[in-house]
């Protein structure tokens, strides 16, 4: 299957973005001070499940990414 150059740059846009996004969120849910992702020092049900989210958006991300990056790779060979 060939990828367009818009396509293809989308895509390793979007993998880019989802990694600074999720990064960032991490950091957050780590130094997270309200008592939801932390109680008595121990993490929650809370921290659990967003850190799940985090770790299959930071799987998600890389492959959308890597097949962005593929595209653009290819076009630039063909071109």
């Amino acid at each position: 299957m060939k990828l367009s150059r818009p396509v293809s740059w989308f895509l390793l846009a979007f993998g880019v973005w989802s990694w600074i996004i999720w990064i960032t969120f991490v950091k957050n849910l780590v130094k997270d001070a309200s008592g939801l992702a932390f109680e008595d020092g121990d993490p929650t049900g809370y921290f659990w499940v967003h850190l799940l989210l985090a770790v299959v958006s930071f799987v998600l991300g890389t492959v959308v990414g890597v097949i962005g990056l593929r595209g653009v790779r290819a076009l630039r060979r063909t071109s």
